[in-house]
């Protein structure tokens, strides 16, 4: 950013000035001049203003009113050059003419900062070549010229993002982030600790003076051929380039080489020393351009004649001066680095003091804190003795209360030896009581087998006299008649049968069994079978054995079931409706109603238990009702 000065107002001779603004590359300056005023003077005022001695470098530039760039003339009036009529007349303070070796030519540091902006500002405009790995490390001089050394603590990451340190062409040409460019620069910019404002410029300076494009004022000429080309001036002498490359020159002419130069209209003609050699004459495009190549020519010449003669008294006494301010600067930066340093040593003891007494602090502290959980122990500890106190106390009542409990127990105890006895008697007369139980048990159970003994051999009286009597009906008609007149007297008793199947149902678990209508007394010694009970047990044994072995068969198949589930959904999609048969169709009724091979066949078995359970009832009652017959037909014989 440039810095306005106050402007330096000369004493006026005349009544009539006029305003004049002059820019620096990091200031601006105002001046009034006198209407008669030349060139020299306004240069003169400009550079005993920033304190300029080495003056021969510099020129003011201007654009005249046709838009051409020109320097002023010193040696004529200001207002007689051709500058644009204006409020305030601009000029730019620049370097004219380069030095050969800005180590060792530029003396003081305004000159060598004037270049080093006036060059920065080129390679940032592109207007001279920097490779990338060039413009990086004289990207980070820049930034130690401008910032001084780096600083982690006052470092702050993006700091240098804002600033234009980079040709745009090289930021371009890679893809990297702003961050990227900025950690590359940073580490040559850690580097350059120590280096001064000066000392970081001139560092910067020897780089960019090796550069192609370096002090290098180019102009476009054309050859007798009409072929475009480029002339260069530099300090060294005159260099012509091809038309697409200003980096390396074709033909090189130093000023040691060239005897005269010169220009008639556009043609400008150079003269070697050897005057065997032929005149290299080439054309510029406008005459203006001849008489601004031909003033730098001149200018650089005597630069370079100069340099090779012993220097002036002027330039003696400002090395000098320059020399001894150099050693002064040094002397006070050496003071200046040991003060920082014993500043750093007395800081870092400081911090180390400080931590010390942080430290020390935090161990009174937690002394302070443990005094205090000392003394809550304390604390704690005596109402723990006063509360095992009370508790003892408390003990000592317990155990006098247990005493006299444990008297009581001992009472308790004897009358318990008392009960206890008589308690061991009524064991004694139940176990008794349970062995006779046992006994009457085991009777009972053999009268039961002896009841069953009878049982089978009433059966098998009952097959005898079955024979006997179909044996006796076959011989006696008398007995037919007999046997007519007592089944027709019998059929009273038939109608009745129900009831009495019913009573021998009823009494069918009892070890005997007994006819509840009326009957002889002959005929209570004769048992009837129990022909419903025993049917009824075998089927539903029958029933429970088909269904558990239904449930362990589902039991076996269910994992099968589950794999057959489970690829029935995934080939679900692929499935095409199309292609069923009526197969399918019945099938996938069947599964929607929740039917099966299993239940079907279910339910025919019901259906054929429930037959034979009443084909096995229809022969009971016929059976019981035969026997019935049987036992009339020995009770009218009788």
């Amino acid at each position: 950013m440039k810095e306005k000065m106050p402007p330096f107002k000369r004493k006026k001779t005349t009544g009539k000035s006029f305003p004049v603004k002059v820019c620096t590359l990091d200031a601006e300056l105002e001046f009034n001049l006198e209407l008669k005023a030349t060139g020299r003077d306004l240069f003169d005022l400009v550079c005993r203003t920033i304190g300029l001695r080495e003056t021969w470098y510099f020129g003011l530039q201007y654009e005249d009113s046709k838009g051409f760039i020109a320097w002023l003339k010193l040696d004529k009036k200001v207002q007689d050059q051709g500058i644009p009529q204006q409020t305030t007349m601009p000029f730019m303070f620049l370097a004219k003419f380069y030095p050969e070796e800005v180590a060792e030519e530029l003396v003081q540091e305004v000159t060598q900062h004037l270049f080093f902006l006036q060059v920065n500002r080129a390679i940032l405009a592109m207007d001279i070549y920097c490779p990338p790995e060039a413009s990086v490390l004289l990207a980070s001089y820049a930034v130690q010229a401008k910032y001084g050394d780096y600083d982690e603590g006052t470092y702050k990451p993006g700091m240098l993002a804002s600033e234009e340190l980079l040709p745009q062409r090289v930021i371009d040409q890679y893809q990297m982030t702003a961050e990227m460019w900025e950690e590359r620069i940073k580490v040559w910019y850690a580097d350059h600790r120590g280096m001064s404002r000066d000392e970081s410029e001139i560092e910067y300076l020897k780089i960019a003076q090796d550069l192609d494009m370096y002090g290098v004022n180019y102009f476009p000429i054309s050859n007798k051929k009409d072929t475009d080309l480029w002339l260069g001036v530099t300090s060294l002498g005159l260099n012509i380039y091809e038309k697409e490359n200003k980096l390396t020159p074709k033909t090189t002419f130093q000023w040691s080489e060239i005897r005269h130069v010169s220009f008639d209209d556009k043609k400008f003609t150079i003269k070697p020393v050897d005057k065997t050699s032929p005149n290299f004459v080439f054309f510029s495009h406008k005459v203006r351009m001849n008489k601004l190549i031909l003033d730098l020519c001149i200018g650089n010449h005597d630069l370079f004649m100069r340099r090779r003669k012993p220097d002036s008294m002027e330039v003696q006494q400002m090395k000098t001066q320059a020399k001894e301010e150099k050693s002064r600067r040094q002397i006070e930066r050496n003071k200046l680095a040991r003060e920082k340093q014993l500043r750093e040593i007395a800081e870092k003891e400081k911090s180390i003091m400080e931590q010390r007494l942080m430290q020390y602090q935090e161990e009174i502290r937690l002394a302070n804190e443990a005094l205090r959980r000392s003394e809550e122990t304390a604390d704690l500890l005596a109402e723990k003795s006063r509360v095992a106190e009370e508790e003892a106390m408390l003990l000592g009542q317990k155990a006098s209360e247990a005493e006299h409990k444990i008297t009581q127990f001992r009472l308790t105890a004897l009358k318990t030896e008392e009960e206890k006895v008589s308690l061991e008697r009524k064991t004694r007369e139940a176990e008794q009581l349970t062995a006779r139980l046992v006994d009457e048990s085991e009777r009972r159970a053999a009268e039961a087998n002896k009841l069953k003994e009878e049982l089978l051999r009433a059966r098998v009286a009952e097959k005898q006299a079955k024979e006997k009597l179909l044996e006796f009906l076959s011989r006696n008609a008398y007995v037919n008649t007999s046997v007519s007149s007592l089944y027709s007297v019998s059929s009273s008793s038939v109608l009745d049968l129900p009831a009495d199947l019913h009573a021998l149902r009823l009494n069918s678990n009892s070890p005997s069994l007994s006819l509840t209508h009326s009957t002889p007394p002959a005929l209570v010694d004769h048992h009837l079978p129990a022909y419903d009970f025993i049917a009824d047990n075998d089927m539903e044994q029958l029933s429970l054995e088909i269904e558990k072995e239904r449930v362990q068969y589902l039991e076996k198949s269910k994992n099968l079931q589950d794999q057959l589930r489970d690829l029935k959904t995934e080939i679900e999609v692929l499935k095409v409706d199309e292609k069923q048969c009526e197969l399918d169709m019945l099938h996938d009724e069947q599964v929607r109603l929740g039917e099966n091979k299993y239940s079907t066949l279910k339910k025919v078995n019901n259906l054929n238990c429930y037959i034979f359970l009443s084909k096995l009832n229809y022969f009971n009652c016929k059976a019981s009702a035969s026997y019935a017959l049987y036992l009339l037909y020995l009770d009218n014989k009788g």
